[in-house]
C-alpha cells in the first residue's frame, strides 16, 4: 500500500550515530532532576555565545516586526511568500558571510538561494547537479548524516575519499585518485567532490594545499565542487579559515567555467547557534544552478519573520563584528578545556582550530584495534559512563578508535561532569590492566598510527552507510 521510498531503510536511522541521540533522549542528564542521567556530547550545537543574542533582542524589542509599533511590517510579513526571499535578509546574509571570511570576499545577494538549513541546502544541490545512481566524492571521516541528506531521496551514491590519521587526515592527491577509480570500478558516475570545511568531525579547517589541490582536480576531471562551510565562523585559532571563494578569486577563476563548477552552502545553525531557525543558504556562480535551486526552494522555505528578524540582527554591523570575535574566543576557552581534561586522563585529540567538537584518540582504550573494539568501547562508554558520544565508525572513519565529543552544547558545570566520569572510567580500566603496560600503550597511540590492513577500508565503508535530523 506504501511507496518503496516509505518502506526502504535506507535513511540510516540504524546508525550508531542516532542510535546515540536516542539513548540519550530515554534518558537526558539534568543537574537536578536527572544527576546520573545521560550527557549529551553527540550534539555539535552552539550555546556559548547565547547570551549575546538574547542581550540584542532585549534592547531591541521591535526586530520581531510583531509589536504594537510594528502593524504593518506584521501584515506585510504576513502576506509575503516569495520563494526569492526577503531582499533586506539576503543582502544582510551575503555581508555577513563575507565579514566572517575577513571580508577577502564578497558575495553577490543575487546568487543566493535561501533553504530551510543546510540539510536542504545540501539536498537541494545533489538534485541540481547529479542523477540518481550518479556518486559524489567525499573525504572521511564525514558527518553520518550526509548518508541521509545526500542519498536517501535524490538517488544519489557516495564514494569515500579514505584520509588517514598518518598525516591528520589530509586530504591528498592519490587519496582523491584512489577514490575515482573505486567510483570507475563500482560503474559509478562520479559528478562532483563534497568537503566540509572546516571538517566536521575533524574540527580542522582545510589548508590552501588542499583547497588548491581541489580545484585543480575537478577543474581537470570537469566535476562539480560543493564546500560546507557551516563552521566557517567557528574558526577559533590558526591557521586561519580560507574559503572556496579566496581560492578561485586568486586564481582569476572567479569569470572562468571552474567557478561555475562550485558551490558553497552555509547555514546560521552554527556560526550564530540559531539551528531551530532552519536558516540555510546555497551560493553559486551558475545561474541555471541558483534558478533551479531556487525552484526547489519552495519545498523548504524559511518563515518571513525569521528572515525579517535576522536582517535586522545581521544589519547590526557592530553587534555582528562583536558577535564573532567573542563567540571565536569562547569556543577556544571551551576547546582547550575539554583536551585539557581528556589530556589528563591520558588521551589525545587531532590538533583542531575549529567547530564545536573535538576528534579524540581514544585507540588505546580499545579490547581490539578493529571496529568490534571500537563498538564495544562505545557500547561502555553510552551505557556505562553516560556519556553519548559519537564513534568514528558512524563518520567511515577508515581506523577504529576514533570519536567526535562535541563540548559547545552545554554548561561548563556539565563537561567538568562528564569530564569526571570519563576519568573515573579510565581508571577503572587501568586497574584491569598493567599499569605500566597501559603508560607505555597511551604513549605510543598518541606519538604514532598504524595503518590498517586492506579489510578495514571495506568493513569500514561497508557497515557504516548510514545516516536524524540533527543538528551535525
Amino acid at each position: 500500500m506504501l511507496s518503496a521510498k516509505a518502506t526502504c531503510n535506507s535513511h540510516g536511522q540504524d546508525s550508531s550515530y542516532f542510535l546515540g541521540w536516542e539513548e540519550y533522549e530515554k534518558n537526558p542528564y539534568h543537574p537536578v532532576n536527572n544527576p546520573n542521567g545521560m550527557i549529551q556530547m553527540g550534539l555539535a550545537e552552539n550555546q556559548l555565545s547565547f547570551d549575546l543574542l538574547e542581550s540584542w533582542l532585549n534592547n531591541n524589542p521591535d526586530s520581531s516586526g510583531f509589536t504594537a509599533q510594528s502593524v504593518s511590517s506584521f501584515k506585510e510579513l504576513a502576506l509575503f511568500q516569495d520563494y526569492h526571499g526577503l531582499p533586506a535578509f539576503k543582502n544582510a546574509l551575503a555581508d555577513f558571510m563575507s565579514e566572517i571570511r575577513d571580508n577577502k570576499v564578497t558575495f553577490n545577494p543575487n546568487n543566493l538561494v535561501l533553504t530551510a538549513g543546510a540539510t536542504s541546502a545540501n539536498e537541494t544541490l545533489m538534485f541540481c547537479v547529479a542523477d540518481p545512481g550518479d556518486a559524489f566524492l567525499i573525504p572521511t571521516p564525514y558527518y553520518p548524516g550526509f548518508d541521509r541528506d545526500l542519498k536517501w531521496r535524490t538517488g544519489a551514491e557516495i564514494v569515500p575519499i579514505h584520509c588517514s590519521s598518518s598525516n591528520g587526515f589530509r586530504i591528498t592527491q592519490s587519496a582523491l585518485e584512489d577514490a575515482y577509480q573505486q567510483a570507475q570500478k563500482q560503474n559509478l558516475k562520479v559528478k562532483g567532490v563534497l568537503v566540509t570545511n572546516p571538517s566536521n568531525p575533524l574540527g580542522t579547517s582545510l589548508s590552501l594545499h588542499e583547497l588548491e589541490l581541489l580545484v585543480s582536480f575537478i577543474s581537470s576531471k570537469k566535476l562539480h565542487l560543493i564546500s560546507d562551510e557551516i563552521y566557517s565562523g567557528t574558526v577559533f585559532s590558526s591557521p586561519g579559515f580560507i574559503s572556496i571563494m579566496e581560492v578561485l578569486k586568486n586564481k582569476d577563476l572567479m569569470n572562468t567555467d571552474v567557478a561555475k563548477q562550485v558551490h558553497i552552502v552555509y547555514s546560521l545553525s552554527k556560526d550564530l547557534g540559531l539551528p531551530g531557525f532552519r536558516i540555510g543558504a546555497i551560493y553559486s556562480n551558475d545561474d541555471v544552478v541558483v534558478s533551479a535551486a531556487t525552484k526547489m526552494s519552495s519545498f523548504g522555505l524559511i518563515s518571513s519573520q525569521t528572515q525579517y528578524l535576522l536582517s535586522q540582527i545581521l544589519s547590526d554591523k557592530r553587534f555582528t563584528k562583536n558577535y564573532v570575535t567573542e563567540n571565536r574566543k569562547r569556543l577556544k576557552q571551551r576547546h582547550d578545556m575539554l583536551e585539557k581534561a581528556l589530556h589528563k586522563t591520558g588521551i589525545s585529540c587531532l590538533k583542531g582550530n575549529a567547530g564545536l567538537f573535538s576528534w579524540v584518540d581514544m585507540r588505546c582504550l580499545l579490547s581490539s584495534q578493529t571496529f568490534e573494539g571500537e563498538m564495544e568501547l562505545w557500547k561502555k562508554i553510552v551505557y556505562d559512563v553516560g556519556l553519548n558520544i559519537s564513534p568514528g565508525s558512524s563518520c567511515h572513519c577508515s581506523e577504529p578508535g576514533w570519536f567526535r565529543v562535541c563540548s559547545a552544547n552545554m554548561p561548563k558545570e556539565t563537561l567538568v561532569l562528564a569530564m569526571q566520569r570519563l576519568s573515573s572510567f579510565v581508571d577503572s580500566s587501568v586497574k584491569k590492566t598493567n599499569h605500566n603496560h597501559w603508560r607505555r600503550h597511551v604513549n605510543k597511540c598518541s606519538r604514532t598510527s598504524k595503518s590498517l590492513p586492506k579489510w578495514v577500508f571495506s568493513l569500514s565503508f561497508a557497515t557504516t552507510r548510514s545516516g536524524k535530523n540533527s543538528d551535525r
